[in-house]
């Protein structure tokens, strides 16, 4: 298993669509090149802004046996498990807010149902986490301030969808802020099920991915930035390595 996280460019959120496109492709390239056959955008922002064409227009140029899939459908998919009365809040980077992408899929998810989709954009929240300022004062106000808004745009929400990977982390501060009775999707876990779902529809893929077992780290920024950060974000010390993108 290998991981890459172009920590060097980030974050994305504020990023233009051609230039996440840009720079998501070049990450897919570069783990086609190092023997990966499915690949998994982990980051909403990716997903909304270069997921389909580099599934339309730029897979068929690599090969038919590799696979490139998102985070927000899975989110979508699993969002009857959460809502009631069909308002859905979402809580995402301006980029991923901007491009429409949970409301235009929670659309076609709901069928004709009535389903109300409300965002906010958190811009804060990004930075909040990658400078370690979890438990600072001013998290709580940025995270109540955008989480006031959005509940005072659609007070009937009783479900929301963090729409960033790195918002889970921020879930301590998020709870202090949302009503009574809403519920929260984090896209971790209904992400990791729907893979091995997807790995069942799809044998061919499944037997070309490694079962050992070993993860390989590596970043395009400074690997002691990197290592600092990647404690915060799963609680353990690890080792990675640098990888440039071009």
């Amino acid at each position: 298993f290998i991981y890459l996280g172009d920590n060097a460019r980030a974050p994305y959120g504020s990023r233009s669509f051609e230039v996440v496109y840009e720079y998501t492709l070049q990450s897919v390239e570069k783990l086609f090149e190092m023997g990966c056959n499915l690949v998994i955008l982990a980051c909403n922002t990716a997903s909304a802004k270069a997921l389909r064409t580099i599934q339309q227009n730029d897979l068929p140029k690599f090969s038919q046996n590799k696979r490139v899939l998102g985070v927000i459908r899975p989110a979508v998919e699993s969002i009857g498990q959460f809502t009631r009365n069909g308002h859905v809040g979402i809580l995402g980077t301006v980029g991923t807010v901007l491009s429409n992408s949970y409301p235009i899929e929670l659309e076609k998810w709901a069928g004709g149902k009535v389903l109300k989709t409300t965002q906010e954009a958190c811009p804060i929240w990004v930075p909040l986490v990658e400078n370690n300022e979890i438990d600072s004062p001013g998290t709580d106000y940025f995270v109540e301030k955008n989480i006031r808004n959005l509940i005072a745009a659609d007070p009937e929400i009783d479900s929301i969808i963090l729409a960033c990977t790195h918002y889970p982390l921020l879930l301590p501060v998020i709870k202090k802020f949302v009503p009574e009775g809403v519920k929260i999707l984090e896209q971790g876990k209904v992400v990791s099920a729907s893979l091995v779902e997807y790995l069942k529809r799809h044998p061919e893929i499944d037997e070309k991915c490694s079962k050992s077992g070993i993860v390989k780290y590596y970043s395009t920024e400074s690997i002691d930035v990197f290592e600092k950060n990647a404690t915060t974000f799963i609680g353990k010390e690890l080792k990675g390595e640098k990888l440039t993108l071009k």
